[in-house]
């Protein structure tokens, strides 16, 4: 399935008849299959394995790599409004498609072989396997060039050892995007592997106890001389932390849309709620004090949706998105923390209980500030390009 949103005198704000048709059929799969399982997930902390492969066959798994790999060849507008779609229903199922689809898919799309798309793209795309980025280590966080996952060579192959953090998808993935020191100091000595599971000397540790997403599994992953063929170097060697980055900016569209999401749920929830509940005799609607952060919220999530959108549009255009995708990751997940605080003060004491859906929606909100580039790295990025701008 094949859609786009360009416009001959640039971004059109008009879906198509075909983006319309999908989100329906999207939207429909994530209200039956997907929200109905979220809370029980959240407390048993289940992988959403089965929620996955019905995605993977709406084509979601691979929804923006062409068809020629097993993708469905979306556009990234369309991509974007489905998964603001399955994180309304449920965010930790859409941390997982926003990484499949945001960082493994497009390392190997955009810089991999095409032994390698075949081989490892095509179950990703397909949504038979599920894959993970390895970037992030316990001393490696924001400062991604200090990592120190070492590759060693060993005639046509190489020696993998160390251990990676906070990877989504650890133990459950069946393909992972590392990032390992090849050479020197800094980001020039660092290079990109695929790890195919199971690997001898590949292994997990058990699933972090986090706040919110607990069907999104995070786990260490190490590395104990694991050994891969060099034909598994996506890249050039040194290049593996500008593909890791250059990749990161379509993840943050991905984790912008998730953030819409759980935010947009929010409002819904809150405005139903002030909708029916009583008190002194009037509606929660009718006091100003309720009805005024409703109608914040509703603000704060259009505009970062219509931010978020332009970012997937430069995208699509083959135009530079990096800034824009940064402003909309760095809105949309303020909006989110902030609509679901809000949410829970509308229900009042209601919303202090597991028994309603918004005290889980704030707990997933947060962690929209920190991953793929904290807000303070996103203000980063943004400031940095301003200030390239003044100089062009």
């Amino acid at each position: 399935m094949t859609a786009t949103l360009a416009a001959p005198d640039g971004m059109s704000f008009a879906l198509s008849d075909d983006q319309r048709l999908i989100l329906a059929h999207v939207r429909d799969y994530c209200r039956a299959e997907i929200a109905s399982h979220a809370a029980a997930f959240d407390r048993s902390g289940e992988y959403p394995r089965g929620q996955l492969r019905g995605l993977a066959a709406l084509g979601l798994l691979g929804a923006t790599i062409p068809e020629r790999w097993g993708g469905a060849g979306l556009d990234s507008v369309t991509y974007a409004l489905c998964l603001e779609e399955i994180a309304a229903a449920d965010a930790s199922v859409a941390v997982i498609v926003s990484v499949q689809n945001g960082l493994p898919e497009q390392m190997i799309l955009n810089y991999g072989t095409d032994r390698q798309r075949e081989t490892f793209l095509t179950p990703l795309a397909s949504g038979e396997h599920i894959g993970a980025f390895c970037l992030t280590e316990g001393h490696a966080g924001s400062d991604a060039a200090s990592l120190r996952l070492k590759a060693v060579r060993d005639g046509d192959d190489w020696l993998l050892s160390g251990t990676k953090a906070w990877i989504t998808s650890g133990g459950q993935a069946d393909t992972y995007l590392v990032m390992a020191r090849t050479g020197g100091p800094g980001a020039r000595g660092v290079s990109c592997f695929i790890v195919p599971s199971p690997t001898p000397g590949l292994s997990f540790g058990k699933p972090e106890e986090k706040l919110g997403l607990h069907a999104s599994h995070t786990t260490t992953v190490s590395f104990e001389d694991v050994r891969i063929p060099h034909a598994y170097m996506v890249g050039d060697e040194g290049q593996g932390l500008i593909i890791a980055l250059a990749s990161l900016d379509g993840g943050r569209i991905g984790i912008a849309m998730q953030a819409l999401g759980i935010a947009r749920s929010a409002l819904e929830h809150a405005a139903r709620y002030a909708n029916e509940r009583e008190q002194f005799g009037k509606k929660l609607r009718e006091f100003e004090g309720v009805s005024f952060k409703i109608a914040r919220m509703a603000a704060r999530i259009e505009s970062a949706r219509l931010v978020a959108l332009k970012a997937a549009w430069l995208k699509d255009q083959g135009q530079p998105y990096g800034k824009e995708a940064s402003i909309a990751k760095l809105l949309a997940s303020e909006a989110a923390v902030d609509a679901t605080r809000d949410a829970i003060q509308i229900f009042g004491g209601n919303g202090y209980s597991r028994e309603y859906p918004v005290e889980r929606l704030y707990r997933d909100a947060k962690v929209t500030e920190i991953y793929e580039g904290t807000s303070e790295i996103q203000q980063l990025v943004i400031s940095r390009a301003v200030f390239s701008d003044l100089e062009r």
